[in-house]
Order: structure tokens, then sequence, then C-alpha cells
């Protein structure tokens, strides 16, 4: 069977939702495919930074998106000591209508997303649809190839098909783009503890020890727990077992130790295989690569989701009108990376310089925390942590909504509807 779109997006992630829904309220008929049947899965980007926070207001969504489950960190401080901390990034110094990064389970997002996209008469998403290959004719991308829910084969040509598709993105292989891939020593193990009504944590605060380290995250009722270690030694730590494990954590935050027994096996402890690589170039005539498809971002900062809602945002208001007139050309499509380049690369360079300088000196045992000279500049010179705060919160070049999928807020919307 063979379909027509303007638009098809492959994966309804962040960046492939966003995309959906602004195009959509250009008047773009646009067909998000996303693999899974749902959007529940866990240890995916959860932090939306301030400048998601702020479009989504501009979208009129933030009435919705306060109504979902969610905690809020006002800064990231490394402690010094029993009752001493420094304050790295200070959100609450930022002078944005936000000033915290807020911590939501990435399915409530998308699904709040796909909600406002689905109030849109051009928005199509298609649950349990995979896209396997890519149409090519004269050279050019003209659509994909899927495999449905029950397992038919199909095809929907497109003016436009967008990989969405994460780090490991098919339709990039597909396409032979291959990434620029940097050199990471890290990975991460992600895993929940309980939570406890005296949990008093408005920040992220790394505790550190010898080989490895540890980044809380309080989260609705639980904490999120990040273990780092070196790259490669998943098997090694499986091995140990569950109780090496344990005594780990409880080694690295003394004030965990009393819940690290709901830790069952280690098949509840899930290894994320860190990447930091980018694409040299993010389009072929008829194809854009955006978000982990383009450029794969360490998890330090936290700042792989907001990149790519902010390459969304930037595609969909270059791609909008050549969409709406029916042709989009590769000078276009170029255009999106050359406006979406610099933050990344700046990005990238500060996740490589915290990998070298304060990463892995925790894990080669030769210091616990950022360097003596950072740490005397971040006590007696406050405004650094507010040039961090606004580095990772809002970034080098925060994008707006296009005017086109502006809306009121819901609450004022209704007044104005009555």
């Amino acid at each position: 069977m063979t379909e027509q779109t303007t638009c098809v997006v492959v994966g309804g992630g962040p960046a492939g939702m966003v995309l959906g829904l602004l195009l959509a309220r250009a008047g773009v008929e646009v067909t998000v495919l996303e693999k899974h049947a749902d959007f529940l899965r866990d240890f995916r980007g959860d932090t939306v930074h301030p400048s998601t926070l702020r479009l989504l207001d501009e979208l009129g969504l933030a009435e919705r998106f306060a109504e979902l489950p969610q905690s809020r960190l006002s800064q990231v401080a490394f402690p010094l000591g029993e009752d001493r901390e420094v304050v790295v990034a200070d959100f609450r110094r930022l002078r944005t209508p936000h000033r915290y990064v807020a911590m939501v389970p990435q399915w409530d997002l998308l699904n709040l997303l796909a909600g406002a996209a689905g109030e849109e008469p051009s928005f199509t998403l298609r649950m349990r649809t995979e896209g396997t290959g890519l149409l090519r004719e004269s050279g050019r991308v003209r659509g994909v190839r899927y495999r449905g829910p029950d397992g038919e084969l199909g095809e929907i040509r497109a003016d436009l098909t967008v990989a969405c598709d994460g780090r490991w993105s098919t339709v990039r292989q597909q396409a032979d783009l291959r990434p620029r891939e940097f050199p990471v020593p890290i990975d991460a193990w992600w895993f929940r503890l309980p939570g406890d009504p005296g949990d008093r944590l408005n920040g992220l605060a790394p505790r550190a020890g010898r080989g490895r380290f540890a980044v809380v995250i309080p989260r609705e009722g639980y904490l999120q727990v990040a273990y780092i270690a070196r790259k490669g030694t998943d098997a090694e730590l499986r091995a140990r077992g569950i109780g090496s494990f344990r005594r780990d954590i409880a080694e690295l935050a003394p004030g965990l130790a009393d819940r690290v027994a709901a830790l069952a096996s280690m098949d509840e402890v899930k290894h994320l295989d860190v990447r930091l690589n980018r694409l040299d170039r993010w389009h072929l005539d008829g194809l854009l690569c955006l978000g982990d498809a383009a450029h794969a971002m360490s998890p330090v900062g936290g700042v792989g989701i907001n990149l790519a809602v902010q390459d969304a945002v930037a595609a969909a208001t270059l791609l909008a009108g050549p969409l709406r007139r029916g042709a989009v050309t590769p000078a276009e499509l170029a255009g999106v990376r050359a406006r979406r380049l610099l933050p990344t690369v700046l990005v990238q360079r500060m996740q490589r310089l915290m990998h070298r300088n304060m990463v892995m000196p925790i894990l080669d045992g030769r210091r616990a925390g950022p360097p003596a000279p950072v740490l005397a500049l971040l006590r007696h010179f406050p405004p650094m942590s507010l040039a961090l705060a606004y580095l990772i919160g809002v970034g080098v070049r925060p994008e707006h909504a296009p005017a086109f999928a502006r809306r009121p807020p819901a609450a004022r919307r209704g007044i104005e509807d009555s």
C-alpha cells in the first residue's frame, strides 16, 4: 500500500513530536511514525530546561504541562564535606520566566505533545509503525517504507522525510550518513530508589568516589540515580552482582544506604552506552536528520532533549513555508544545520572538556570533585554559576515558537471563546 503526505517524521521522541506539532499548526500535512505501542520507556531524557518551558508557554501548553507530575531542580552543586557545597550552576539567577529545570517523565511530555498535535486536522500519529527503509527516485529521497502494527508492509511518499529516530538512527544508516565519533570515557547506569518525605533535594548533587560517581535526581515520589563509571565495564559490574553494586551506592551516598536493598537485581540497573558524535552533513535531497540522529550527546549537563527540541523548532520555522509551497530545496535543508551548528558544537565541546578535566580525574582517583581552581572561582565569583546555568538551561541560540504555532494560554483562550 502506498500513501502520500507532505512530511513524514520517523521517530516519536521529543524532536519528532515537537516538529510534528509545529508543522501541523502551520497547516502542513505531517505523519509521525513511532515504532513502539506507547511512549512508556524508562530512563530517557527527562530534563525540561527553561528554554523548553518557555517554548511550551508560547505554544499555549503551560497549563497542561503544569498538571504533569514533576519535580524542580534549582541548582547543580558539588558537596565539599558533611555540611558544605559549591554551587556550579544556579538556575535561580536566570532572567527567564522559569528559573528551574523541570524533571518530568518523558512519556508524559510526549503524550502532552501528541494530544496537542492531534487537535490539528493535518497531523497523524502512527504508533507501532516502524520506518524500515527509504524511497528514492531520481537521486532524491521520496519517503519511507514501513512495517505496521500487524507486520504489514507499506510506503509513505512525502516531499520531506525527517529522521528523528535517535542515536542509532535506522534512517540515517539507510541514507549512508555517518557521524564523526568523539572519544567518550564513560558509560551510565540508571536505576530508581524509593523516595522519602524527608528528602529535601532541590538540585543535582553529584557524589564522587574512586573509580565512579553518582548523581541523585529527585523525582515525584522516587529518586532517579545515575551511576557513572568507565566505558566498557558493564560486564564486570554485572559479574560482581547486586550486593557489590548496593555497597558502591551506599559508599557514594551514605544517605541512601537504607534504601539500596530496594534494588532486587542488576536487571533493574539499565546500562546506557554513552556516545558523543555529530554528522558533518545533516541532509540529503528530500531528507533531514534532527536531534540525536544528527548529534548524539553525553548525559553530562542533561541537555540532549532540549537541543533536540531546539532543532525541531528551527526546522519548523525554516521549512514550514517551503513545505506549504510544495518544494523544499537542499539549500533550505542545509539552513537548518547552519542555524543549529554553533550551539551543538559548543555544548559538545563543553561536554568533552568536562569528561577530560572533571570526570576522568574522579574515575582515576586523582580527586573527588571539580579542580581546585574551578572550585575557588565558583566560591569567590558567584556570577560563574549564572554563566553555567545559562549555558545548560537556556543555551547559546534558544529558539522561539514561530508565529504560526503560537497559541494563547488555555485559561485565557477559554475566556476569549466564551
